[in-house]
């Protein structure tokens, strides 16, 4: 072997380099282009965030809300439910709607946003905080208050040190600041120990008390196995299995949204259980085809 112009690699031309440890300035870079992405788009479906209907859960997530009243929804299938990538400092995981912790609408908080349009930018309006008006973002650590839910620069609230909303003048507790997107690891084992405490005091999120539905699903499942029992001895098996697999009608969704006084919230909700009822024709439709 040799003379014929080629070369024998060595033992260390062969074996790969060990893989480079990533720079601090690239591991900002990588976090700040996490934040970004946290701060416009909804974790669970990947749309863009409405910020004039955004909600946050105890960890300072931001949401749609119409995504979490899809979640809130019972689903039919399997195909109902949303796995999307979650972000949390700079590593990527899968989550769904379930591994949120959300079970009801007292589990988030609805913030509230403040308009402004900076001199020089020709009517081009940004999200800012009401006090100092810095453009809110992933360049500006940002909170929001429980249960009131607007929004500041997280600076601004520690200089006015004061227990009183700036904006509608509601009480709160200080350790019912909760920062938007918190990537350090001390706001999140606070808010941990914040939401645990909450827990043992029986209150959710918003403050408000956790549903006790012990007795109250007890009560509904002995109502409804009273009515199929009657249903059995009057119609049959047959026709339990038919009324069990019927979509909801209108009269059902308009009773369901007879309790919500909140119009966002009442056309959110006809709009999902809308569509949750097509779903169900169609795969009525294709159960009866095979």
């Amino acid at each position: 072997m040799g003379n014929d112009g080629g070369s024998i690699p060595t033992r260390r031309e062969l074996v790969k380099s060990a893989a480079r440890t990533p720079t601090v300035s690239e591991l900002k870079a990588t976090a700040l282009e996490n934040l970004t992405h946290a701060w416009s788009h909804d974790p669970l479906t990947l749309e863009d965030l409405d910020m004039e209907n955004v909600v946050s859960d105890w960890r300072g997530r931001l949401y749609n809300y119409e995504s979490v009243l899809r979640g809130l929804m019972p689903s039919g299938g399997d195909d109902d439910a949303t796995v999307a990538p979650e972000l949390v400092n700079g590593e990527s995981s899968e989550l769904t709607f379930a591994s949120t912790g959300i079970k009801s609408l007292r589990d988030v908080v609805k913030l509230k946003f403040r308009r402004y349009a900076p001199p020089g930018t020709k009517g081009r309006e940004v999200w800012a905080c009401p006090i100092s008006l810095k453009e809110l973002g992933p360049a500006t650590r940002a909170v929001y208050l429980v249960p009131c839910g607007h929004v500041f620069a997280e600076a601004a609230i520690k200089q006015i040190q004061e227990k009183i909303c700036p904006e509608c003048n509601e009480g709160f507790n200080p350790r019912d600041v909760i920062p938007v997107l918190p990537t350090q690891e001390a706001d999140l084992a606070s808010l941990t120990a914040r939401i645990s405490n909450l827990r043992a005091e029986g209150l959710t999120h918003s403050l408000k008390k956790e549903k006790k539905s012990g007795k109250k699903k007890r009560k509904v499942e002995e109502t409804k196995g009273d009515e199929a029992v009657q249903s059995g001895e009057s119609k049959g098996a047959g026709q339990d299995n038919e009324r069990k697999t019927k979509a909801p009608s209108k009269p059902d969704i308009s009773s369901r949204m007879s309790g919500i006084n909140n119009a966002m919230a009442a056309s959110l909700t006809a709009k999902v259980l809308a569509e949750q009822e097509e779903r169900n024709k169609r795969r009525k439709l294709a159960a009866s085809a095979n």
